[in-house]
């Protein structure tokens, strides 16, 4: 089983933005919508499925420093966990900080700002390839000689103190405002407010915003998302679109200096010859992307998106039971589930065909590919299979705007 504790932590999350949503229906004034939460989750459920793949890559690179080259071999004990969580997080901030001011590197973690809200299912939407950017930061704990396993846990209990932050119900903390990252730091990371761009980079001690320059105290309600708002759903065209402006931006460019102060310089430099089109950015016209579908186009991704929680994590608890091909096939399965979810929430043209397609493909790669005969789960499956059919024929000769 895997013991990643962000994969054991996936029903925690999931009873905390329960529990949020029922805060903002007390008080009503939700911070949630449908389209936006869904994408939010779906972008951290193709971080995990794809960081299957992604993460063998930089972590064998730590564990090949640490085997060769560390300097000491320290124990792993609770003394050593603590001053690793310590140096974690300190070169953590100098990831994130560098990360909004190198335009390579913001291209993977812009995904975690596109959202236009803020709340905790925000805290879940990462950039599928932001790690190939943030382990590099991290290479110099290999080599004062922490073992790879403390420091992916480690690592991951960094990630995890990040998640409560993503919240407008709690307020000012008091004394803890004076070192730790709090929701009301980090909601002023998350905003488009000419001051509040690029402040606030810790990840759990704000100290080191401090210490070097970033910080800003919340004052006014920030406006939430990005400066160049993406416009969609789809979580891989968030994850893809920053590198397809990158590839047309260096197209652009005269020659090879300009082209790597574009790639190395902040998000939105160019050369004086190149004129922009968008103008400068004016936050009183801003305005939220939405999109409106029936409800029961809702309803249905809903009971969809229960089934494809209940099977992603089932893939990511059970991974060292599956070979590679099993493990490409359920990954490009969740990928295409949570592609075809946002063409049905912005009403995208066959969206309902893939969609009875997908179903189709997936009962039979469960029942042929992965050969599971028990009598029970096969009727199960056709039941469900069976029961998504008709309600997607409801929808598509329901609703002739559709």
């Amino acid at each position: 089983m895997n013991i990643n504790p962000i994969v054991l932590s996936i029903p925690v999350f999931f009873i905390l933005i329960g529990l949020e949503l029922l805060v903002g229906k007390f008080q009503k004034k939700s911070n949630y919508r449908f389209n936006d939460a869904i994408t939010n989750i779906s972008c951290g459920i193709g971080e995990q499925v794809t960081g299957v793949f992604f993460k063998l890559f930089v972590i064998t690179i730590y564990e090949l420093l640490f085997e060769h080259y560390a300097f000491f071999n320290i124990p792993v004990n609770w003394t050593s966990g603590i001053i690793l969580f310590i140096c974690v997080d300190f070169f953590y901030y100098w990831f994130h900080r560098y990360s909004h001011i190198i335009n390579l590197f913001w291209g993977g973690h812009v995904v975690h700002h596109q959202s236009e809200e803020y709340n905790l299912s925000v805290a879940l939407r990462q950039g599928w390839f932001q790690k190939f950017f943030s382990f590099g930061f991290y290479l110099p704990l290999a080599l004062i000689g922490f073992n790879t396993l403390q420091f992916l846990t480690v690592s991951s209990l960094v990630t995890l103190y990040q998640f409560w932050i993503h919240t407008k119900y709690i307020k000012k903390m008091g004394v803890l405002e004076y070192i730790l990252n709090t929701p009301s730091h980090h909601r002023v990371h998350h905003g488009i407010n000419p001051k509040y761009i690029d402040k606030n980079h810790a990840g759990t001690f704000i100290i080191w915003d401090k210490m070097f320059g970033t910080f800003q105290a919340e004052e006014e309600e920030p406006t939430y998302g990005i400066t160049h708002p993406i416009n969609t759903w789809d979580p891989l065209a968030a994850n893809l679109i920053h590198w397809k402006q990158m590839y047309y931006g260096l197209k652009s460019m005269r020659g090879l200096k300009d082209k790597l102060k574009y790639t190395f310089m902040p998000p939105g430099w160019k050369p004086v010859y190149i004129e922009s089109l968008d103008g400068p950015f004016n936050l009183n016209s801003y305005k939220k992307f939405d999109t409106t579908v029936p409800n029961n186009i809702n309803y249905y991704v809903l009971m969809q998106y229960v089934f494809l929680l209940i099977g992603a994590t089932f893939f990511l608890l059970n991974l060292g039971e599956l070979k590679f091909m099993d493990k490409l096939i359920s990954a490009s399965l969740v990928v295409l589930s949570i592609i075809n979810f946002s063409r049905l929430l912005e009403s995208k043209k066959h969206g309902v065909f893939i969609e009875i397609m997908r179903v189709l493909l997936i009962s039979l790669v469960l029942i042929l590919y992965f050969k599971i005969n028990t009598a029970s789960f096969i009727i199960s499956i056709f039941v469900l299979a069976l029961f998504s059919y008709l309600w997607l024929f409801k929808i598509k000769y329901s609703k002739k705007t559709y």
